[in-house]
């Protein structure tokens, strides 16, 4: 659309000069001006587009799509009946597609991976959570000693979706893409126990190296956790993780999961626009 209106703008300064009359010296800056889009586009109108695109592309009429329109984003479809409908244009499409490998890139390797498991945590029915700061019990020192705390973020949490408080089955999944991080992680037993406190089970997703292969294997990995590998793009059970009985939450976990935005997942956008899907 900009490229469109700099070509429109070329054309009336050319279509006013003669040898006479010379073309203004404005021409090229206007053109430049043209260039440049006049309206910034962000997260919010990308979720738009994505959402007319997959929809029947009913109008909703407010700021957003005036914007997406002027960007030549979307256009207006005349119907028979005389309503209107949006259609994504083709430089809608470009755009999103820049913006997906924008999103991509920008993901390093561990938050690429948290989000995988993640979001295979809510296709399989659970509501999960990232990088949230828990308060996590700790066994004493030693004999006489207290109760120690401890805070933890876990890469990701995850309870089932039920209404009965003893089902929860809280999981903690800690991601590692790096060997370095691994090894110095194990040497922290401390953290494994708060994890195990906080969650039925706990598990060691293992990222790849830059040849392929996985960072770790599952007889390194302590017996209580379970131990996950990439491969081929897919998480694959390495060690099953053994199952702790975990009757209820602490009421500061709860705390903590009220106050977090849970992992949309598969969810997002799920019921789209009015007239989806007919």
């Amino acid at each position: 659309m900009p490229a469109l209106i700099a070509q429109k703008a070329c054309l009336t300064m050319n279509s006013l000069s003669s040898p006479d009359n010379p073309a203004p010296a404005l021409t090229e800056p206007l053109a430049r001006a043209a260039m440049e889009p006049a309206i910034a586009l962000g997260r919010t109108h990308a979720r738009r587009l994505r959402e007319v695109y997959r929809s029947a592309g009913w109008p909703c009429q407010d700021m957003l799509e005036i914007e997406l329109l002027a960007a030549g984003m979307l256009e207006r479809i005349a119907g028979p009946a005389g309503h209107e409908t949006l259609h994504v244009t083709d430089a809608g499409i470009a755009w999103l597609a820049a913006t997906l490998a924008r999103n991509r890139s920008a993901l390093s390797a561990h938050e690429a991976l948290v989000e995988q498991v993640a979001c295979e945590m809510v296709r399989a029915g659970r509501i999960a959570w990232r990088a949230l700061s828990l308060r996590a019990q700790l066994p004493p020192a030693g004999v006489g000693e207290k109760v120690r705390w401890c805070m933890v973020r876990p890469d990701v949490f995850s309870i089932r979706n039920t209404t009965v408080e003893s089902y929860v089955d809280p999981i903690v999944h800690e991601i590692k893409v790096k060997r370095s991080d691994l090894l110095g992680d194990l040497r922290r037993p401390d953290k494994r126990t708060a994890y195990l406190d906080l969650g039925g089970e706990c598990w060691y997703v293992l990222g790849c190296d830059a040849k392929g292969r996985p960072i770790g294997a599952a007889d390194e990995i302590p017996a209580e956790c379970g131990v996950m590998l990439m491969q081929d793009q897919r998480l694959v059970v390495a060690r099953a993780a053994p199952r702790r009985t975990r009757q209820n939450l602490p009421l500061g976990v709860w705390m903590a999961l009220a106050k977090a935005t849970p992992v949309a997942g598969l969810n997002d956008g799920v019921q789209g626009l009015l007239g989806e899907g007919g």
